[in-house]
C-alpha cells in the first residue's frame, strides 16, 4: 500500500510539473458514466474522463466531482452556494473498484479523437489538476461533473461537435429532470421541491439536459463532428452492470405519512376547538413558528446565497416568513383587528399557491398536500373564531 501511494504521489507530482507528458499514438480517452447511488448526493450519477495509454502503462481517471470537507466553513459555504469543487485524479482500477463496491453501473464511451485532439485533452486535464487550477465554483445545473465533460470536449475540439437530440428525447423542466431520478415520497425529493424555486420549472434546452451524467452519455452517443459528420463516440462498452436497486422506503417514515399524521392532528384539534368554542393556542404557536422559520430560511436561500435555483420560490405562500413575527397576536385572547385580516391574507396566499401549481408557474411537493389542507382549515377556523 505504501509503495502504491508513493508511486501515485510521484505520478501526481510529475503531472503537476510543467513538463509535457506525451501520449502514445494508440492511447485512448473515454468518458465514464457512473449510475446513481443510494444517497441523495450521488442519486444523479457521476461522469469522468479515462485516459488509457498501454504503451506507458497509464490508466488514469480525471473527474470534476470532488469536494473537501476540511474546507474552512464548509457547511456555510455550501449553504451559500460558494463551495469550490475540484478535479480529482485516480488510478482506473481504484476508481472501478470503488463504484463496483457501491453497486453502481459503469459505462464507457471511447472518444473518436485524433492524436492531436487526444493530446490536447490530456494536456488540458493535466493543466487543470495543478493545485492553482483544480478548483472551480460548483453549480448543480451549469457547472458540475457532467457539464465539465462537455465543456472540455468543446474546448479541445474548437467547438467542432454537434449535439443531436437522442432518440425518444423529451424536453422537460429542470425540476422534472431532477425528480425523475428520485422517489417523490422521499425527504430528499420533498426538500428539493421546498428549497428550489420556480426558476427550475422552466423548460431546459436540449443542451441544458446535459447537467445529468446519464444525459451526457445519451447526447454523446448521437453527437457528430461538424467538419466531417463523423461520430464523436468510436466505441461504447458496459463495463459493470449493477443489479437493479430496491428504492422502496418505509412508509411510516416517509414525508407523506409524517405530513398526513401531522395534518390529521391539526384537523382533530381544530374539530375539538370548534365543538367547545375554544382555541388551542399551543397548536397555533407551533404552526406560526414552524411556517415562519421555514419562510425565513427560504428567503435567505433566495437573497443571501449565490444559488441560482432558489429564487422566486412560491413555497413562501404557505411558509410565510412574517408568521414568526405575529406570534404575540396568536398568544393574545383579543388580538388586534389587523390580525384577522392577516389570517385572511394567509388563506388567499394558499389559494394563490394552488393557482400557481395549477397553471404551472411552480410545481410543489405532492407530500405537502395534506399539510396545506390542514393549514387552510385551521386559518379559516381562526377567522371564524375571532369574528364571533
Amino acid at each position: 500500500m505504501k509503495l502504491k501511494l508513493l508511486v501515485f504521489s510521484f505520478l501526481s507530482s510529475f503531472l503537476f510539473s510543467n513538463a509535457q507528458v506525451t501520449l502514445a499514438p494508440d492511447a485512448e480517452i473515454s468518458v465514464l458514466t457512473i449510475g446513481p447511488g443510494t444517497m441523495l448526493n450521488d442519486a444523479f450519477g457521476h461522469s469522468a474522463f479515462r485516459v488509457k495509454d498501454k504503451a506507458f502503462n497509464r490508466d488514469l481517471v480525471f473527474d470534476y466531482g470532488r469536494f473537501d470537507f476540511d474546507t474552512p466553513s464548509f457547511y456555510l459555504e455550501f449553504a451559500q452556494g460558494k463551495l469550490n469543487y475540484k478535479i480529482g485524479l485516480s488510478y482506473y482500477k481504484d476508481f472501478y473498484a470503488n463504484y463496483v463496491a457501491q453497486q453502481r453501473s459503469i459505462k464507457e464511451q471511447v472518444l473518436n479523437l485524433n492524436q492531436e485532439e487526444r493530446q490536447a485533452l490530456f494536456d488540458f486535464l493535466t493543466n487543470n489538476i495543478k493545485p492553482e487550477n483544480k478548483y472551480y465554483l460548483y453549480d448543480f445545473f451549469y457547472d458540475n461533473c457532467a457539464t465539465k465533460i462537455k465543456d472540455v470536449v468543446n474546448v479541445v475540439t474548437n467547438n467542432n461537435v454537434t449535439y443531436h437530440t437522442p432518440e425518444n428525447f423529451q424536453q422537460e423542466t429542470f425540476r422534472a429532470l431532477i425528480q425523475n431520478e428520485l422517489n417523490y415520497n422521499s425527504w430528499g425529493s420533498v426538500g428539493i421541491d421546498i428549497a428550489l424555486g420556480s426558476i427550475i420549472d422552466k423548460k431546459a434546452t436540449p443542451e441544458d439536459h446535459m447537467f445529468l451524467p446519464k444525459n451526457i452519455h445519451s447526447f454523446f452517443s448521437s453527437a457528430t463532428f461538424k467538419n466531417d459528420s463523423s461520430k464523436l463516440i468510436k466505441e461504447e462498452k458496459l463495463i459493470f452492470d449493477a443489479p437493479k436497486k430496491d428504492n422502496k422506503s418505509t412508509f411510516i417514515t416517509s414525508p407523506l405519512f409524517v405530513f398526513l399524521i401531522l395534518s390529521l392532528g391539526i384537523l382533530f384539534i381544530t374539530y375539538k376547538d370548534k365543538k367547545t368554542n375554544t382555541k388551542s393556542t399551543y397548536l397555533d404557536i407551533f404552526i406560526f413558528t414552524i411556517t415562519g422559520l421555514i419562510g425565513i430560511g427560504l428567503l435567505l436561500l433566495w437573497f443571501a446565497t449565490n444559488h441560482t435555483a432558489t429564487g422566486f420560490n412560491y413555497n413562501l405562500l404557505w411558509a410565510f416568513a412574517l408568521n414568526i413575527f405575529v406570534i404575540k397576536q396568536v398568544l393574545s385572547k383579543t388580538p388586534k383587528q389587523w390580525f384577522i385580516k392577516y389570517l385572511k391574507l394567509l388563506v388567499i396566499m394558499l389559494c394563490l399557491m394552488t393557482l400557481h401549481w395549477t397553471i404551472g408557474v411552480q410545481v410543489f411537493a405532492p407530500a405537502l398536500i395534506p399539510l396545506l389542507v390542514a393549514l387552510m382549515v385551521r386559518y379559516l377556523y381562526l377567522i371564524s373564531y375571532y369574528n364571533k
